[in-house]
């Protein structure tokens, strides 16, 4: 087993395109082409979690927060960031961080975390768009079949619920051979007609690579004529943030304390809002999530279920929605069972642990 295939199996699941723009996701330290002797899974990667890998023969981390988030000026061991980086480095462990894009990935932590609420009709608050391509590519008539379904094998075609997708129109084309040339049809030095299809489909930017790929091998001209085109649809079931419905309506009491017993949380800072209402649809973000408050409300949700929430989102939202702090790590540590999942899914037989020596930096007294 190569760290490179548990690279893969994350990536699969959590694209590293679908991370926000100031993010550092992906392989932070190692060598993806080393064997992989064990991984270890968690929130934060710390000096402590990097001993406990090295006791549990576990030569990779999988970390929700990176642990080179800025700019690093120097590695001479005076901070725990850099003490923990060094010893990585110093044990050969290959770090790999899976941030906003374990947020973002559908199936991913905010979801996650309404699944663990038992919420249905679950979508994305903030849906990940401008990740999108259409690719339109141009084929004899008689090689169109074999053209479209490697296209949908490469994983082209996909729209909510459906696979296979594609639109396709008839007309005809013309090229002329230039010297040098191999053409499929027709002669070097003449104008040549096909009547061909323009086969259109769309496909996440992740699968490009793989898709192209496709396309090329199987496609009978020698320079095949197609282009890729940016879209700004949205990507179903991606994207920051959740909302949902509760299965049956809760008192404000009810929803913080069902909120504090599913996420363990011992406290939590909430808005004042009015004890009598009956509250069914919940929004929810792990994380720092304040900023999408705005568009849990425009979603209907009655409540908010995030961390960090400042001051003045409090007095800014308190009148419209019910804001649930529960602690940044809280709302986040569900990402080791989720990184846990795909890893033992994929590799049933491999060592993969949760880490103990994360825990919550911050103590409730």
């Amino acid at each position: 087993m190569l760290i490179s295939h548990i690279v893969s199996a994350l990536e699969n699941f959590a694209p590293p395109a679908l991370q926000e723009d100031y993010d550092n996701t992906g392989l932070i330290l190692g060598n993806s082409s080393n064997e992989c002797t064990g991984v270890m899974v968690t929130v934060d990667m710390t000096e402590a979690v990097v001993a406990e890998a090295v006791s549990e023969g576990c030569n990779m981390i999988v970390a929700h927060h990176p642990i080179i988030f800025k700019g690093i000026r120097r590695l001479n061991g005076s901070t725990p960031q850099q003490r923990a980086i060094l010893a990585a480095i110093k044990n050969d462990i290959a770090v790999y961080a899976c941030h906003t894009s374990l947020d973002s990935a559908p199936g991913g932590v905010s979801q996650r975390m309404a699944s663990m609420l038992g919420l249905d009709s679950v979508m994305p608050l903030e849906p990940a768009d401008g990740r999108m391509l259409r690719l339109q590519v141009f084929v004899p008539v008689a090689h169109a079949d074999d053209v479209r379904m490697a296209l949908f094998d490469a994983g082209a075609g996909e729209i909510g619920n459906y696979d296979s997708c594609s639109y396709t129109l008839s007309g005809r084309g013309s090229f002329r051979a230039l010297p040098g040339s191999d053409p499929f049809v027709g002669k070097p030095g003449e104008l040549h007609f096909e009547n061909e299809e323009c086969i259109q489909v769309v496909l996440p930017v992740w699968r490009r690579r793989a898709v192209e790929a496709a396309l090329l091998q199987v496609h009978p001209y020698e320079e095949p004529a197609y282009d890729f085109v940016s879209i700004c649809n949205a990507l179903p079931h991606a994207g920051l943030g959740a909302v949902g419905n509760l299965s049956e309506t809760l008192a404000p009491a009810e929803i913080v304390g069902l909120v504090k017993e599913v996420f363990d949380s011992p406290v939590a800072r909430c808005s004042d809002y009015p004890a009598d209402a009956r509250i069914r649809r919940v929004a929810l973000c792990g994380g720092s999530g304040s900023s999408l408050i705005g568009r849990a409300i425009r979603a209907g949700a009655a409540v908010m279920i995030t961390s960090d929430v400042k001051y003045h989102d409090f007095v800014d939202y308190a009148n419209d929605i019910l804001i649930i702090d529960i602690g940044h790590h809280e709302s986040e540590n569900c990402s080791k069972s989720i990184i846990f999942d795909i890893i033992s899914e994929k590799f049933p037989n491999f060592a993969v642990r949760n880490s103990q020596s994360d825990v919550n930096p911050i103590k409730y007294m």
